[in-house]
This record gives C-alpha cells, sequence and structure tokens, in this order.
C-alpha cells in the first residue's frame, strides 16, 4: 500500500530523538478486513436473521397485489392526463384501433370520470326538457328521481354488459379477451352521449329523436369496430350471435335514455270552469 492520503504526527525532541517510540513497531499499517466483512455482510440477508423480515428491494413478495392493498387498484389508474384525452379524442375520432391506443395499459380513470358526467349532463338535460313541457302548469318541482335513474343506467350498463361479453368470450374459448379492456372500451365509448344530452332536451320530440340516433350509430359503430377482432376469435356462428346482441343491449340504452330523460312530458288538460261541491259527486259518477 502507497499509504497516500494519510497523515502521521510524530513528536520529536530537541535532540532529534523519537524517545521510545519506533516507527518500525508502532506506525506499522495493519491488512484490513473492510472488505472481507462487506463482502460477508452482502450475502447476508436480513431475512436470514430471525425476527427480521426480507428488505422491501429484494423480490419476495414485493410484487403481489392483493385485493385489499392500494396498490392493487392504483394500477387500474396509472394513466396521466394527456393519455386520457388522446384516448378520449380517439373514442370521438376513431382513425385506429382502440385497443391499439390503449397499448396494452387499460385503465379506469377515464371510464368513471366519462360515465359520472354522463349522469349529471342526462340529470340536467331531463331537467330542463321536463321544466320545458311543464312551463306555465304552476310550481316546478325537481325530480331527482332523474339522478338516481341516470347514475343506475350509466354506471350499470358500463359495469355489467363488459362483465357478461367477457364470461362469454371465455366460454366460447376465446384467449385475447381481457375485463379491463372490455370496461375501458365501454367507458370510453360513453362519451359520445355527452354532447348528445347537451342538445336533446328540446321540446320537439322528433329532434331528440334524431340526436339519440346519432349518438346511437356513432358509440356502437365504435363498439364493433373495435370488439370485432375479439369476437371473430370464436368460432363464426357465435362471434355473430354476440356483435347482434351487443348491438341490441346498445340500441335498449338509447332507448331507455331517450324515453327516461327526453320525453317531453304529457300536459294534463285542466277544465278552467270551477264545480260546486254538491256537482263533485255527481261527476265522478259518470
Amino acid at each position: 500500500m502507497s499509504g497516500a492520503g494519510y497523515d502521521v504526527v510524530v513528536d520529536v525532541d530537541e535532540e532529534g530523538d523519537l524517545g521510545h517510540t519506533d516507527l518500525q513497531e508502532d506506525l506499522e499499517f495493519h491488512s484490513s478486513n473492510f472488505n472481507t466483512d462487506a463482502s460477508t455482510s452482502s450475502r447476508k440477508l436480513p431475512g436470514s436473521s430471525p425476527g427480521l423480515p426480507p428488505p422491501a428491494t429484494t423480490g419476495s413478495g414485493s410484487s403481489k397485489r392483493f385485493l385489499w392493498t392500494l396498490s392493487f387498484y392504483a394500477q387500474f389508474f396509472d394513466v396521466d392526463t394527456s393519455s386520457v384525452l388522446a384516448r378520449c379524442w380517439a373514442a370521438l375520432y376513431p382513425r385506429a384501433n382502440f385497443l391499439d391506443v390503449l397499448e396494452g395499459n387499460p385503465d379506469l380513470y377515464g371510464p368513471i370520470w366519462i360515465a359520472t358526467t354522463v349522469v349529471f349532463i342526462l340529470f340536467l338535460g331531463g331537467t330542463i326538457s321536463k321544466y320545458l313541457a311543464e312551463t306555465g302548469q304552476g310550481h316546478f318541482v325537481y325530480d331527482f328521481r332523474l339522478l338516481s335513474g341516470a347514475a343506475g343506467l350509466i354506471y350499470g350498463y358500463t359495469l355489467v354488459i363488459p362483465i357478461v361479453l367477457f364470461l362469454a368470450l371465455k366460454y366460447f374459448g376465446s384467449e385475447s379477451a381481457n375485463l379491463l379492456e372490455c370496461w375501458a372500451l365501454y367507458g370510453y365509448s360513453n362519451l359520445i352521449w355527452i354532447p348528445v344530452a347537451l342538445i336533446s332536451w328540446s321540446p320537439i320530440s322528433i329532434l331528440n329523436y334524431v340526436f339519440v340516433g346519432v349518438g346511437f350509430g356513432l358509440s356502437v359503430a365504435f363498439l364493433l369496430r373495435n370488439l370485432y377482432p375479439v369476437l371473430s376469435a370464436t368460432d363464426k356462428q357465435t362471434s355473430k350471435i354476440l356483435l347482434i346482441l351487443v348491438v341490441v343491449f346498445h340500441a335498449f340504452l338509447a332507448i331507455f335514455i331517450k324515453v327516461l330523460f327526453f320525453a317531453p312530458a304529457r300536459k294534463t288538460t285542466e277544465d278552467p270552469t270551477p264545480v260546486k261541491d254538491g256537482e263533485s259527486t255527481r261527476l265522478f259518477m259518470f
């Protein structure tokens, strides 16, 4: 060893005698066991000692994600704002297969917020439509059953139908079926109902039918375009049946949206002639 970097201070008297200090004996460089101890400790894991858990950086158990941990659900929301906006644009203006746009990382962040937005806009549009239909008939009362109905319809459809489709694909032997991708596909397909709900509050019923019909056509075309490669993995007859069921279920969704939220309420005709108390019994008898 060269000893570079080490300073030695030696007390020297006037005669130059070093006293009892012997440089050959007292200032010897001893071999250190630092490297040996480090290599030995590197081979010892904390888990080898009793009572000490393995470190978090080791591979034992760190990659496991259980249902009761936040990391299990965080993986479904591992997406940034730019990715969500790009997926929304791909759903409204599809130029490529949406599953390719997902790039193997389907999320639930976008579908949940889209479904929530659709629920509130359906409630708002349905309330406006009902208000316009009942103008001049007395005090208007908000019907909050529209909110619960919109939540049940949109959340139920977006949650249940992908599960049914996934189970059907698995039953018929499709290996490419992925439940998270089905949820993402149906969730982003709901995006078209936001502009439809914003313009379908007109008291003109035929106009509302046109708007809802356009929304149904665009959204079902988006679903069929992206589901066809997955459904075609089954046999030909089964894929046709599944495609028909996808269209039928989506048609029911569009019909319920039109009837429940954008159908003008019937105006009750009131007789302006006052009725006396004595005549009310005879009127009810007839």
